[in-house]
């Protein structure tokens, strides 16, 4: 989200009323995510840290899966910080195409909350993203994310109550 609020249909909402709609679209959107892939073999990757509050959402809905953290300057509640095997630390750019042979399986799932104030780089950065995707998720496997990832073989799924543009969800063709 920008500095200067959000907007919703014709309604100003506050820069605090536009973040709790941000998390309770992200949450609606994790949730679908974590059962269209309940039978779905894979890891779940995260990308983006931040603070680990989805990190922790994601471990708590997905206790038996593998879940691996790409973040650029690791600084979570402790709390929520992931073990250091699964922890990946590094510039995206850096870390996304060796990606796959550390992790050793495509994803089920993979989830990035990488926006900014900065529309530029996070139009860059999504990008960036979406060129890996087709080698990083599974047939199947869903992406969730806060920037448009759309990249070939990857269908965007609708959610409902979702304003469009809030949340992206996406689905690789099986």
């Amino acid at each position: 989200m920008g500095g200067s609020g959000g907007t919703l249909g014709d309604a100003r909402l506050s820069r605090l009323d536009s973040f709790i709609r941000r998390l309770e679209a992200q949450r609606r959107c994790l949730d679908l995510a974590v059962a269209l892939v309940a039978d779905l073999p894979g890891p779940v990757l995260e990308l983006g840290l931040g603070n680990g509050r989805t990190y922790d959402h994601l471990r708590e809905r997905l206790p038996d899966r593998a879940i691996w953290v790409f973040e650029r300057d690791p600084r979570p509640h402790p709390s929520c910080r992931p073990a250091e095997d699964r922890l990946i630390v590094g510039d995206l750019a850096a870390t996304l195409p060796e990606a796959g042979s550390r992790i050793g399986a495509p994803a089920a799932l993979l989830h990035a909350d990488l926006g900014s104030a900065d529309p530029a780089r996070d139009r860059a950065l999504a990008l960036l993203v979406a060129r890996h995707l087709p080698a990083l998720v599974a047939p199947g496997g869903v992406v969730v994310a806060d920037q448009d990832l759309t990249a070939p073989g990857f269908t965007p799924l609708d959610v409902p109550e979702l304003p469009p543009g809030r949340y992206f969800v996406l689905r690789r063709a099986a």
